[in-house]
């Protein structure tokens, strides 16, 4: 499939809900016809599978007849058909030839002509060279020149590119090379590793088990790294390679040299390795960090608590990201980024989060004078959400009355099991075990009832005498539109403070990103909102990650909070624009004042979040005409 068709599935595969035709070309930069265009060619290439369902409401992934579809194209013995197809058909062939392959035999070999095998080798190239090699012609024959190492990167990255996005696939990759005690050996080495004090990242061990099974293929051919590529071995990756040593014989018959043993040992101590499993803190940092390291994470983690208001002051949380960290510098300095498949969901669900994280990654950045990706931003982002979240700094108990009439003690026997289930999240303040209930004297937060209540109330949960699961998960929903509402009302007052008639537009366009900050930032130094400085400085952060979001909004802002006033310029535009990988309706430009700074997480965060649906966008968008009826929409969706 191409790469517009391939856009589509990734949308649809995203969504929850039926997708309209003109939903689908906002995200695709398409016409609607265009998106009815594609369907069909996704519906004739999948037949007899039904990919996706089409109905009055739009267009739908059929997920398990998609999962099919995908197995079929990765075992089919068909050659490649597709542009990108090609060009991965390419790099591998000239990766297994020494001496070259012959471009009429490869036209040959794909039923294509001359010309377009041209054409892919100049693509090629592009891929080749990025990975330190090049490509070198004599007459009609093409070799690949450069190191195996970096021969084997490019592999593991045209391969990590064919899978669909997300976690590698253990299946795909023990097909593509053959590896069938693969599994097996994934369930070794994690025995390993944990029995030597390892902490092991789920998120990175398959692309390590990606390289460990390239490696197996080349040595197999005979294509070793290079002696060249040889470097001294620290005490831990000798202890590391010489157990990998024994697990890679054991489950694919296969003796590796001592640089390959290296090589992936080294790999594995960098993206999925942290040492220290179970041992004090105080033993980890002596043991495994430099103390200078240990003291600038310390001062990093100052700045980020003094610039967002957040606690982060706790020596086991810094000790334990200075591990990370060290880890991600030495990748950086290797150009070898690990990927994270949840970097979208978790820009998306936890933006103030992912923006501390940018902070840090800023900090670390200027000191080591590296480029941090946004995958590697997820990661810092996923120590500080997993702190944040046992610090349970945010989301405070709902209060619950609890109505079970009296019968051989069954409200005592509900209340505990309810504690017991949610406890954490739920505080029972008064029981009632009474059929005679005077419902609107009840002032708790939710009221979970085994009793029918005579009118419907939106915060009433009835369930059964004997708790279910569907009970708990009743009462979970009801908590979270508690906490959803009690989130939305704390700030509306104050969020809507901050917009202001002179710094509303629609259908406003630029050519880029850089140009929309700059025209939203010239009208806030116009009011004496921020200077040229903050305007630069958003620009800056915006190169770093970008912000948008979500599929809907982008909120550029600077990481100083230096404006005079806290204050929000707002564009609502009808046909998105291109924000990074996304295309959004809406661009809000934040300015945060220092006496702003305490309401910075929140507003952030409620901004995202409101226009985080995409329903209630389109709702604004076709409403919010001008900047009364703006704000009447955005009011009304923050009070549902």
């Amino acid at each position: 499939m191409s790469e517009k068709y391939e856009r589509l599935l990734d949308y649809l595969a995203e969504a929850d809900d039926w997708m309209t035709a003109g939903e689908l070309a906002d995200r695709l930069g398409v016409t609607t016809r265009s998106v009815r265009s594609y369907v069909t060619s996704v519906k004739t290439a999948a037949r007899p599978l039904e990919v996706i369902a089409s109905s009055t409401s739009g267009y739908r992934l059929n997920r398990e007849a998609y999962a099919n579809f995908l197995t079929g194209l990765r075992s089919r013995d068909a050659e490649p058909g597709s542009p990108r197809e090609r060009v991965h058909y390419l790099i591998r062939r000239l990766g297994d030839a020494p001496s070259g392959v012959d471009v009429y035999d490869l036209s040959s070999d794909l039923y294509v002509s001359d010309s377009t095998v041209e054409a892919d080798l100049r693509k090629a190239k592009i891929l080749v060279e990025e990975a330190g090699l090049s490509l070198v012609r004599r007459g009609s024959i093409v070799s690949l020149a450069g190191s195996e190492l970096n021969r084997r990167r490019l592999l593991s990255r045209i391969f990590r590119d064919e899978s669909a996005q997300g976690f590698l696939d253990l299946e795909n990759i023990q097909r593509e090379f053959a590896a069938d005690g693969l599994p097996a050996f994934k369930t070794g080495l994690i025995g390993m590793l944990d029995g030597n004090g390892y902490f092991v990242n789920e998120y990175s061990i398959n692309n390590v088990l990606l390289h460990v099974v390239i490696a197996v293929d080349r040595v197999k051919k005979n294509r070793p790294i290079d002696t060249a590529d040889d470097l001294p071995l620290s005490d831990t990756i000798r202890d590391i390679a010489t157990q990998l040593d024994v697990l890679v014989q054991a489950h694919f018959g296969a003796v590796l040299g001592r640089r390959e043993l290296a090589y992936l040992s080294v790999l594995l101590t960098t993206r999925v390795l942290t040492p220290g499993h179970d041992e004090p803190t105080e033993s980890v940092a002596d043991t495994y960090l430099d103390a200078d390291d240990l003291a600038d994470m310390r001062r990093i983690v100052k700045l980020a608590s003094d610039e967002y208001l957040v606690d982060l002051d706790d020596e086991d949380f810094i000790v334990r990201l200075s591990l990370h960290i060290r880890n991600l510098v030495a990748r950086a300095h290797d150009n070898s980024y690990s990927r994270n498949p949840m970097t979208r969901s978790i820009k998306g669900s936890y933006p103030m989060i992912y923006e501390l994280a940018v902070f840090i990654a800023s900090q670390i950045q200027r000191r080591h004078a590296i480029t941090i990706t946004d995958d590697e931003i997820a990661y810092i982002a996923l120590h500080v959400g997993s702190y944040l979240e046992r610090q349970n700094l945010r989301e405070e108990r709902v209060s619950c009355a609890l109505v079970c009439p009296n019968y051989y003690d069954m409200h005592v026997m509900l209340r505990t099991k309810l504690e017991a289930e949610l406890g954490g999240e739920l505080q029972i303040d008064v029981v009632i075990t009474r059929a005679d209930v005077d419902w609107g004297s009840l002032s708790s937060d939710i009221v979970v009832t085994t009793i029918p209540v005579p009118a419907a109330r939106d915060n009433v949960v009835v369930i059964q005498p004997f708790l279910t699961e569907a009970d708990l998960e009743a009462i979970r929903r009801a908590i979270t539109t508690v906490r959803r509402h009690r989130r939305r009302m704390e700030i509306k007052d104050e969020l809507l403070q901050y917009f202001d008639e002179r710094l509303f537009w629609r259908n406003l366009h630029t050519h880029s990103e850089a140009g929309m900050i700059r025209t939203l930032g010239q009208s806030m130094v116009e009011l004496g909102v921020i200077d040229d400085t903050y305007v630069e400085g958003a620009i800056e952060r915006e190169t770093m990650s970008s912000t948008a979001f979500t599929d809907t909004i982008a909120v550029p802002h600077a990481m100083a909070m230096s404006a005079s006033r806290t204050a929000i310029a707002i564009v609502v535009n009808e046909t998105p624009m291109s924000w990074g990988e996304n295309r959004v309706n809406v661009i809000a430009l934040i300015a945060f004042s220092e006496s702003g700074r305490k309401a910075f997480q929140n507003v952030f965060d409620q901004l995202v979040e409101v226009f985080s649906d995409r329903d209630d966008v389109q709702r604004i968008v076709r409403r919010g005409t001008d900047f009364a009826s703006f704000i009447d929409e955005l009011v009304h969706v923050m009070d549902t």
